[in-house]
């Protein structure tokens, strides 16, 4: 890969989450999530690292970090909005990339989030994104898990909830395996784009299908914005959204530590 230039990452945390309530702080091997995902920032090798939240409590888990952390306010419809505020309270230059590490990515591996930055750069796109074949059924068909087409030339085609592509003569037979032949994807959770497109985005509309999935890429998709997709270059495991989410991530910390 090559010499990247400077990037910042900037990880959005929420204390009202409506799956799980307080997730930020939920602890994993005995320390709050955002911190572990702070470390995930850092261990990237970002030029600086921000944690943009709407909450005191996730500030307090913070205070004895270097991480700076910025009180935003709390209307905001999605992580990069948010982030936007970000951008415009601490003045980034148009041109300055931005990582937007979800705060529930507590596993998210420094390859992976050097890899979006890596494709802002080549595609030449507004945004960038990662996403990971998709091995299981049960994945799939699993609302939670957001699934990403994605065109010949790596451009985001469409994100849903749903299991798409529809596999539509290989699921007539059957259901509980899938086709080999099919390029499923799950989409990470991460996204790399200027500051400059940043604040631009936060202005934009929001969209109908961004509303009915749930998933802020879409409205830049329903703008005629271009996402470059790029396969994530190791394994990064699934987020926390859920409380079954987070004993699955626990596991996998506690099994790595022994």
């Amino acid at each position: 890969m090559h010499t990247l230039p400077p990037f910042i990452v900037a990880i959005p945390a929420r204390y009202a989450s409506t799956r799980l309530p307080g997730k930020p702080l939920q602890t994993i091997a005995g320390e709050p999530m955002i911190r572990c995902v702070v470390r995930r920032a850092q261990a990237a090798g970002a030029s600086a690292v921000v944690v943009a939240t709407d909450d005191a409590r996730i500030a307090d888990a913070l205070s004895t970090t270097a991480v700076r952390v910025l009180m935003t306010r709390a209307d905001h419809g999605s992580g990069s909005d948010r982030l936007a505020e970000c951008a415009e309270r601490l003045g980034w230059p148009d041109d300055a990339i931005v990582v937007n590490l979800q705060g529930d990515e507590p596993l998210a591996p420094a390859s992976g989030i050097r890899a979006v930055v890596q494709a802002l750069v080549e595609a030449d796109t507004p945004m960038a994104t990662l996403a990971m074949p998709i091995a299981s059924a049960e994945e799939l068909f699993n609302p939670n898990c957001v699934k990403v087409v994605a065109s010949a030339d790596g451009l985001a085609l469409y994100f849903s909830r749903a299991p798409v592509p529809w596999a539509r003569d290989a699921f007539a037979r059957s259901r509980e395996r899938l086709p080999a032949d099919v390029p499923f994807l799950r989409h990470i959770g991460i996204y790399a784009y200027r500051a400059g497109y940043l604040r631009r985005f936060a202005k934009l509309p929001s969209t109908p299908l961004e509303r009915a999935e749930a998933l802020e890429q879409m409205r830049a998709l329903e703008h005629g914005d271009r996402i470059a997709v790029r396969v994530a270059p190791e394994a990064f495991p699934a987020g926390v959204d859920t409380a079954a989410d987070l004993e699955r991530v626990r596991r996998l910390v506690t099994s790595a530590a022994h």
